[in-house]
């Protein structure tokens, strides 16, 4: 039965136009993380059942690449914002509603870690929405902003879009022969989500946290160096 389920599932993620489903994963993404929908649009998830349909190398790179993109852009559209209106987006209506706490912890984050704020958030619930806001706003160079946050995408998109489509590829293989695979594509669903948590968890602690080798005046000497 689960078995069924999760054929029903997949075929019908399949079975979408795959330029619209690569397409729909990069504006997910980029809704996602641009700072107008980034609290409520869960870009992430959309861009794991988009990946289950990949099923050749060429699949696997146009939706890298895609979400990549898609991430880069709202990232971007993230820090616009924050350059153009700057503090009277903060006292605006959007302001309120992201909450003085989020926007406050960001500011104080980008302060302390300079660029490694950056790259980190990228990693991170709800900050990944924020930090290029505030990265606009506090007037850090575009060149800089992006030096930064495009190795991070591109570590996101590898992780999520290689996870989603090794468990389904793994998934299909042994369907056709064991009748608990279905079983076993969850487990390594799950076990991949709890990896990238903890890998998360990893990140802030590595960038975040008072006293880690990568203070604020390391990250400025890197930046410095691509200035």
């Amino acid at each position: 039965m689960l078995n069924e389920w999760i054929d029903w599932a997949l075929a019908s993620i399949a079975s979408l136009d795959p330029l619209a489903r690569t397409l729909g994963a990069a504006v997910a993404i980029l809704l996602e993380t641009s700072v107008l929908l980034g609290l409520i649009v869960p870009g992430e998830m959309l861009v794991i059942i988009a990946s289950t349909a990949v099923a050749s190398p060429s699949d696997w790179l146009a939706m890298v690449a895609a979400v990549i993109a898609g991430a880069l852009a709202g990232e971007s559209i993230g820090y616009v914002l924050g350059h153009l209106l700057g503090p009277a987006l903060i006292r605006s209506r959007l302001g309120h509603w992201i909450g003085v706490e989020r926007l406050t912890r960001a500011e104080e984050l980008l302060a302390e870690r300079g660029g490694a704020a950056v790259f980190a958030s990228r990693f991170l619930p709800v900050l990944h929405s924020l930090v290029p806001l505030i990265a606009g706003l506090s007037g850090m160079s575009y060149r800089r902003f992006l030096a930064w946050t495009t190795p991070a995408c591109t570590l996101w998109a590898l992780a999520y879009v290689s996870l989603a489509a090794v468990s389904s590829a793994s998934y299909r293989e042994l369907s056709r022969e064991l009748q608990w695979a279905g079983v076993l594509f969850l487990g390594a669903l799950a076990i991949g989500l709890l990896l990238v948590h903890f890998g998360k968890k990893w990140f802030a602690r590595r960038f975040l946290e008072p006293g880690t080798p990568t203070s604020r005046g390391e990250a400025d000497r890197r930046a410095s160096r691509i200035d």
